[in-house]
């Protein structure tokens, strides 16, 4: 029996659009306790059916205080964007159609519409137009995609073919960084490298590589397969490696080149900015997301590769119940997933919002917010600035009643921040080994009133505390959270 969508979907838009409505109302950091989630949550489960409009309103109304309200416009914790009116209502519409993106023949417009994804990607990022592309989950699966197809490379030019010989027994790859996210760690280890294959390089004051220690490592290798892993945008301080001189030097000695661009890349948009990437086109891979910069509903990532035919090998496989033609592009040749959410409709619709220029102004007013926000609060009392934005991350860190660097009073007053409600940031810890709060602005919505807001509401919980000699600390502890 076929069931009336109706009811169900009308309450659902119903409660989106009313949560919308009133999201500059509410408190950015999420007020219920784990012990009152768990109650309202984890009840037993139902022997007979619910009616579905039933089910929606129950669910609005458990996670009630659950959510972390990452769509207001003073949401800094981590690097999340919102999401756009375009991306909001394409990814909808993405679930409603219920596509497989994984082949042409099973859903021909998700298929195409990622190609004009891709291309204009490539154009905004000025990267090579013979570069291939996949659209996947997120950075984690992007590095994941870009290093498989390294590995394929490397390898194939040590006369191993990893996919039919595996990694047992191969000749080993040494990877090396400075400063590196822990997505890429994640990625080594499932791509069968393991941690001790990476050798962390020195980095100088502001976390780039020095060019000149980098050249000696490879040039020692004497041929030894290599990855090299740059950074475009670190994630406590923004910083990136410098592209210009590094990426020459990594391909005289035939490294692999793979750049960590997980919202550094998107100062490719503007003129002010552009200067951080450049020669960053001579790499040999790239990773970035949609769902922090573009500001598309999660999931979203992007994978680019110099080299296509190793990421084509890297990813692709054959079987006879599927459905192949060679006109179009099967999605699933370049992703490490057959099924797979059609999520190029949400980034489609979030690049044609924007349009150029859109992005590039999106991108110019998150660093002036973020530089705004820093510069504020250096200004209160009690505050000290460890890191000033260099695009849309920095670093302060809050000073105890006598003046002094604590790790615990800076995340006491990170909690306060989070539980006054104007705002919601997230804690760090420096390379010196401080607590600090980063604060990262990448919300389509975030303009200077927010700024205003966010300096007032900071400054009542600074004042209320040194009133009340410390005492509070109503937000999680786990609220306070590492760099995402």
């Amino acid at each position: 029996m076929r069931k009336d969508f109706y009811p169900a979907l009308e309450t659902a838009m119903h409660h989106a659009l009313e949560y919308l409505r009133t999201v500059d109302e509410r408190q950015v950091g999420a007020s219920a306790s784990l012990e009152t989630l768990r109650q309202r949550l984890c009840k037993d489960w139902n022997h007979d059916p619910i009616p579905a409009e039933s089910v929606v309103r129950d669910l609005v109304k458990d996670t009630e205080g659950g959510l972390n309200n990452s769509a207001s416009a003073r949401f800094y914790a981590w690097v999340m964007g919102g999401s756009l009116p375009s991306a909001l209502a394409a990814d909808w519409l993405t679930s409603t159609w219920d596509q497989n993106a994984g082949l042409y023949s099973v859903s021909p417009a998700s298929a195409i519409v990622e190609e004009a994804v891709g291309s204009w990607l490539k154009e905004l990022f000025r990267l090579p137009g013979s570069s291939s592309f996949a659209l996947v989950t997120g950075c984690q699966m992007a590095h994941t995609t870009c290093l498989a197809a390294a590995r394929t490379w490397l390898l194939r030019r040590q006369g191993w073919d990893v996919e039919r010989q595996g990694m047992s027994g191969s000749p080993q790859i040494r990877v090396f960084c400075g400063n590196r996210h822990a997505s890429i760690d994640r990625t080594l280890r499932m791509l069968g490298f393991g941690d001790q294959s990476v050798t962390q390089l020195r980095v100088d004051g502001g976390g780039a590589l020095d060019p000149s220690e980098f050249e000696a490592v490879l040039r020692a290798l004497d041929g030894q397969p290599a990855m090299v892993l740059l950074q475009a945008g670190d994630v406590n301080t923004g910083s990136f490696d410098d592209f210009e001189a590094l990426i020459p030097i990594a391909r005289q000695y035939g490294a692999w080149v793979h750049v960590d661009g997980a919202f550094g890349m998107w100062a490719a948009a503007s003129p002010r900015f552009e200067r951080l990437v450049r020669g960053m086109d001579r790499a040999h891979s790239w990773a970035t997301d949609g769902h922090k910069w573009l500001n598309v509903p999660y999931d979203c990532g992007y994978a680019f590769v110099a080299e296509a035919d190793a990421h084509r090998a890297s990813m692709s496989y054959h079987a006879s119940y599927l459905t192949r033609q060679d006109a179009a592009r099967d999605p699933m040749d370049w992703n490490p997933e057959f099924s797979r959410r059609a999520r190029g409709f949400a980034s489609y619709a979030a690049l044609r919002e924007l349009g150029r220029s859109g992005v590039q102004e999106l991108v110019e007013r998150c660093c002036d917010c973020a530089a705004q926000l820093v510069a504020g609060l250096g200004a209160l009392e009690g505050v000290k600035v460890m890191s000033a934005p260099i695009i849309n991350q920095g670093l302060v860190t809050f000073l105890d009643p006598s003046g002094a660097l604590s790790n615990e009073w800076n995340d006491q007053v990170i909690a306060e921040i989070a539980a006054e409600g104007t705002s919601f940031f997230s804690g760090t810890t420096t390379r010196d080994g401080h607590r600090a709060m980063r604060i990262s602005v990448s919300n389509w919505q975030t303009g200077p009133d927010d700024v205003s807001k966010t300096l007032a509401g900071v400054e009542r919980v600074l004042i209320r505390m040194r009133l009340q000699g410390g005492k509070g600390g109503q937000a999680e502890p786990e609220m306070l959270g590492q760099s995402i």
